[in-house]
């Protein structure tokens, strides 16, 4: 790194965070979306960076590369982060890299849509450490990961590893070659076990109101052991207290009628109904992976809690 990109790498780190995409913009002329967030002792460095609308870069992480830097939208890199290369790293949208992961880019590393490395995954474009000279093998090569593709916890990519579309890879399986699209792959090396496409279940409109259900008990259950919310009643809806705010919670179902609501209390809906439209503005709708913009703790614990358990990714778009 040049003088300039030092003091800016350096600024970036020690920074508060709300002055960070600002820094970016000015200094940088990074490109950076709405309601970016960059949080403490992390910083990042490219040749142009780019990071779209409500992505985050957690506290703790460093990237720090000599080529260009993509980042889409609603895209998250976990605490204790290390990117760093001479080339670039690409991620797209609604991706997510996982605590304490390693991305090594000297040759450029690319992430698609909808795509996850787990915690302590690592990444690798060039490998050597015997000489060169002596006849040791050194290896360069790009990583490519396709789009809906679970890479979970500990999985290692070797120089020139590329994972087909719509695939998973077991936990601490290490990938040196290609994977096909729809594959599940585990082992060391990793060998395709079964197909993605014959484990996904058809979800149908019983199925996505049953699912629905599971997930709020759920939720639910683990919010009020947490002490985040209190049970006031479970039948008709769920009625829960967070702070002084009640909130009434029901489920819009696809495969039966709307069920009545009582209009004192704010309602969260959950939908799984297709183009329905509450009356209330709290809402997330399950067939489209869209919530409302307003802001309430439940409804935003709520969908955190999705993501984080059950892959849920919602969009905060209105209709």
């Amino acid at each position: 790194m040049n003088l300039y990109r030092t003091i800016i790498f350096i600024l970036l780190f020690i920074a508060p965070p709300a002055t960070k995409p600002a820094i970016l913009r000015i200094c940088c002329g990074a490109q950076i979306g709405r309601d970016v967030s960059i949080g403490w002792f992390a910083t990042v460095m490219g040749r142009h960076i780019s990071i779209g609308d409500y992505s985050a870069i957690r506290a703790l992480t460093v990237i720090n590369c000599g080529g260009d830097i993509s980042i889409g939208r609603y895209s998250i890199i976990s605490s204790f982060t290390l990117v760093y290369g001479a080339d670039g790293l690409r991620i797209g949208d609604h991706s997510y890299i996982g605590p304490q992961s390693l991305i090594n880019t000297e040759e450029e590393v690319r992430i698609g849509h909808w795509s996850a490395l787990g915690a302590r995954c690592m990444v690798y474009t060039h490998g050597s450490f015997l000489p060169y000279t002596e006849g040791y093998w050194v290896r360069f090569a790009p990583v490519a990961v396709g789009n809906r593709v679970w890479c979970a916890a500990g999985v290692f990519l070797h120089p020139g590893a590329t994972v087909g579309d719509n695939s998973f890879v077991n936990s601490r399986s290490v990938v040196s070659g290609e994977i096909p699209p729809d594959s599940i792959v585990e082992g060391n090396p990793a060998r395709v076990v079964n197909a993605m496409s014959r484990m996904q279940r058809a979800i149908t409109p019983r199925r996505l109101d049953a699912i629905a259900e599971q997930m709020v008990r759920h939720f639910v259950a683990l919010a009020a052991a947490h002490g985040d919310l209190r049970v006031l009643a479970k039948q008709p809806h769920l009625l829960v207290q967070a702070g002084r705010q009640t909130y009434q919670i029901a489920i819009a179902p696809a495969a039966s009628d709307v069920p009545a609501v009582d209009p004192a209390p704010s309602t969260i809906w959950l939908i799984c109904r297709r183009d329905w439209q509450p009356s209330s503005d709290l809402w997330l709708d399950l067939t489209n992976n869209r919530r409302s913009p307003r802001h309430a703790a439940p409804l935003d614990a709520l969908c955190t809690f999705l993501q984080r358990y059950y892959g849920i990714q919602l969009e905060y778009e209105a209709r």
